[in-house]
């Protein structure tokens, strides 16, 4: 054997023990506590899964004792069956009693979401708000039980971030240990509502967590996991909707029709989103001009609702029955488009009256029927080269929702375990791409997302934009008694100036003012106890503040590759 040869095989050997010797000591100082990390995930993901089995339980038993109906699952046909005042009173008895509950446990009276958890995830290191959020349950069962118009993942994905909350406050976890369990809970919850373990795991790390750190994907598999075992023992291995067994694409030539349905979807999901902020806007204004009194707005959307639901019971709930409907064509073309406009109606007014519930539900019937009614006219257009309108209906409920989502891997994923059509995949992918990446630019990525800028919160543009909310100047300035602190006469000169911050002030003010003011510091002083000058605490350096910066940064950047 020639000389080299054998260098080459002694130094491969010797990489190999070495590389087999570093794993075996980090198996043994890590792989315990890693260990242990994985049963907590499971045990979250048990009591998630049980928490979304639980609430989607007890919707559909209070649906069916206020609507005197047998089966849930045909409730819009059901309701056509009852007096009109009955389907005008529930709205707004369950809409007053949101009112209630919300004005009584919220700050603000405003149902908490999807949003709210991806906040704490990026703000909050995992938790959110629990008090807040068990009102927040609580009306949104009420509202979609009596007549409101929105979907039950948003209440669920905040249930189960509540329950990541405690947890995390149990264990005392630092930031990645509860974003980690938040996405764990996330997971569980999802799989367990849609009885999809993929789509659940990847809704996690796309929506919430916002990142694909291989370090979170083995819990959240295992807590998504467990949450579908739950759900399939209490509900069987069945997907959502049945969908015809000839709904097969026709063949290559019937692409650019989905291409065309992806753009058209994306703007349909904007004219939703856009949809829920102006009404949104509008009932605020209308309640400042009027001094309407916060537990009445609930009710008057429960009103409107109500003479909606009189001639048209389809917008009732989450809207399955309608989806099922459009995914089997078994609707005309002008009742998809008719059903499609008052659903995203009924929508906003739910939003706009903050009677709780998600958008996701929602955002499939309305992509349901947005798609079967394209399909109609393509496969009137072109007949001999077009597929069945099943499919467009199909594809389109997978569009709209991930425009609105934000999420186009999950939501595709989504739409294939609720239907178990896995044989569309090419029409879905392609219609879903092109309605995100239209969507994304008309909105700030995401319905969530648009809903946090709304509120001031930036997450939208990434953690670049985000981080330096999570610094105040009280924490990163140098005290007025510091060896390295500002001279104190230029400080009380500034503030005479009103050159100052105040000490929970965020860099995220701080920072354009050093770029205004031209300043190497900024002065942190607190308003004087006796009305007097503010009282001088210590200074924020430029320099100080963009080390912080670049810490978070790095330290971001580590989680999200590790």
């Amino acid at each position: 054997m020639p000389e080299r040869t054998r260098d080459l095989i002694r130094r491969q050997y010797q990489e190999s023990k070495e590389s087999l010797t570093r794993g075996w000591q980090l198996l043994l100082r890590k792989g315990p506590g890693q260990i242990q990390f994985w049963f907590i995930a499971l045990a979250v993901g048990t009591v998630a899964g049980m928490a979304a089995v639980g609430f989607r339980g007890a919707i559909t038993w209070l649906q069916a004792t206020l609507y005197l109906a047998d089966d849930v699952a045909v409730i819009h046909s059901h309701a056509k069956t009852l007096p009109w005042w009955m389907l005008l009173a529930l709205p707004i008895c369950g809409g007053l009693l949101v009112g209630v509950i919300l004005g009584r446990f919220t700050p603000d009276g405003r149902v908490r979401s999807v949003a709210d958890v991806i906040e704490g995830a990026a703000l909050h290191k995992g938790r959110v708000e629990r008090k807040a959020g068990i009102a927040s349950a609580v009306a949104s069962m009420i509202t979609l039980s009596s007549g409101g118009s929105s979907g039950r993942e948003g209440p669920v994905v905040h249930i189960a971030g509540m329950i990541a909350t405690w947890v995390s406050d149990r264990i005392q976890a630092n930031g990645i240990t509860g974003r980690d369990l938040l996405g764990c809970a996330v997971a569980a919850a999802v799989s367990a509502s849609f009885n999809a373990p993929i789509a659940g795991a990847l809704f996690a790390l796309e929506v919430v967590l916002r990142h694909f750190a291989v370090h979170a994907f083995a819990p959240i598999v295992i807590a998504s996991v467990a949450g579908t075992v739950i759900s399939r023992l209490e509900f069987g291995n069945v997907t959502e909707f049945t969908l015809s067994p000839q709904s097969t694409i026709s063949f290559y030539v019937e692409l650019p029709a989905f291409l065309l349905l992806g753009l058209l979807s994306g703007v349909v999901a904007v004219l939703l989103m856009r949809a829920i902020f102006f009404a949104d806007d509008f009932a605020s204004h209308l309640q400042g001009k009027f001094r309407i009194p916060h537990f009445l707005r609930p009710a008057i959307a429960g009103a409107l609702l109500g003479l909606l639901a009189i001639g048209f019971p389809h917008i009732i709930g989450v809207g399955y029955e309608t989806t099922s409907a459009a995914l089997r064509a078994d609707l005309v073309f002008h009742e998809a488009v008719v059903f499609a406009v008052l659903k995203v109606v009924a929508v906003a007014i739910t939003m706009a009256g903050r009677m709780g519930g998600g958008v996701f539900s929602p955002a499939l019937m309305v992509g349901a029927l947005t798609g079967l009614a394209f399909g109609y006219v393509a496969t009137h257009i072109v007949p001999q080269y077009s597929g069945t309108g099943e499919l467009y209906a199909l594809a389109g409920m997978g569009a709209v929702a991930a425009a609105v989502l934000g999420a186009p891997i999950s939501t595709t994923l989504i739409v294939f375990e609720l239907t178990g059509d896995w044989q569309t995949g090419l029409a879905v992918m392609v219609s879903v791409s092109l309605s995100t990446a239209l969507a994304s630019r008309l909105v700030d990525r995401s319905f969530f997302l648009t809903q946090l800028e709304h509120k001031g919160v930036h997450l939208a543009a990434g953690p670049q934009a985000y981080v330096l909310s999570l610094y105040s100047a009280a924490v990163i300035m140098r005290s007025k008694d510091s060896p390295r602190g500002a001279p104190e006469a230029l400080c009380r000169t500034l503030i005479g100036e009103g050159t100052y911050v105040a000490p929970d002030t965020t860099l995220e003010v701080c920072m354009p003012m050093f770029e205004a003011s031209g300043h190497a510091f900024l002065p942190v002083a607190a308003p004087s106890a006796d009305g007097g000058p503010p009282e001088l605490l210590g200074a924020l350096y430029h320099v100080d503040a963009l080390k912080a910066y670049n810490r978070a940064l790095a330290e971001t950047a580590a989680e999200e590759h590790s």
